[in-house]
């Protein structure tokens, strides 16, 4: 997946413009929350993603990027189905089933990129630690989104937070810089050495988004050529936002 080498600085204005693009994202996931129910299928989901975009005015960035081209505008990952699931209008949620939904929007040229894993119905203990551990782990990255901090100090936090749970991170997909492409520079692994790597600097834009397994850090990619799951089948979790390095504060863009 290429991503752009030069770090695009965002003034003020352009993390303004931002801002009103992760708020209208953020509706996109409250929407598709209340849909997460035992018969609803995944095709479902992106129609009602699609509807939600449509009534802002906006587009997802996901909708034919790569290749093979992406056919949806989000991904939807259910279980052992890390990221990047292909919706498909026979695959069913049922109850116990997590599931993950990737969702990215583009508002006035500048794109939000965010991701969040939920329950359907009743899922098991395992599960629901699966979701707080990594949901935590995303804050912890974002703590030390500041002003002088080197992306190996996000990588870091994540990766401690996730491994003195006992669960694993993906090393394969990482976050991104964002901005008026949805893959810019720099990468943000979601391991790494505290202090290493790329000094953070006001105006960065970044998605940080810690990938979690159960069983394994390793994973594979279905025939689809999309859907990575993890390798040995066990559970995984993904959530996801938009951070903007500031003077102070990290600013978590995509939340309404």
């Amino acid at each position: 997946m290429f991503r752009a080498r030069q770090v695009n600085i965002k003034t003020p204005a352009e993390i303004k413009i931002m801002r009103e693009a992760g708020r209208i994202n953020a509706s996109v996931h409250a929407r598709l929350k209340e849909l997460l129910q035992p018969g609803a299928t995944t095709a479902d989901l992106n129609a009602a993603a699609e509807e939600t975009l449509k009534s802002h005015g906006c587009v997802s960035p996901f909708k034919g990027y790569g290749r093979p081209p992406f056919p949806a505008s989000i991904t939807v990952s259910i279980n052992d189905e890390m990221v990047h699931g292909i919706p498909n209008p026979k695959r069913k949620l049922k109850e116990g089933d997590i599931v993950s939904v990737d969702c990215g929007t583009i508002y006035q040229g500048y794109v939000a990129d965010s991701a969040f894993t939920a329950g359907v119905g009743r899922i098991s203990d395992e599960a629901q630690t699966l979701l707080q551990v990594t949901e935590a782990a995303l804050y912890a990255g974002i703590a030390k989104m500041r002003k002088g901090n080197r992306i190996g100090d996000v990588s870091a936090a994540i990766q401690n937070y996730v491994e003195s749970h006992g669960f694993h991170v993906a090393r394969e997909y990482t976050g991104h810089g964002v901005g008026k492409t949805m893959h810019e520079a720099p990468q943000a692994p979601n391991f790494g050495a505290a202090g290493s790597g790329l000094p953070l600097k006001a105006g960065m834009t970044i998605a940080i988004e810690p990938m979690t397994i159960i069983g394994t850090h390793e994973t594979r990619v279905l025939p689809d050529k999309w859907t990575v799951v993890s390798a040995d089948g066990s559970l995984t979790a993904h959530f996801e936002h938009t951070v903007a390095v500031t003077e102070g504060e990290p600013q978590i863009l995509t939340v309404l």
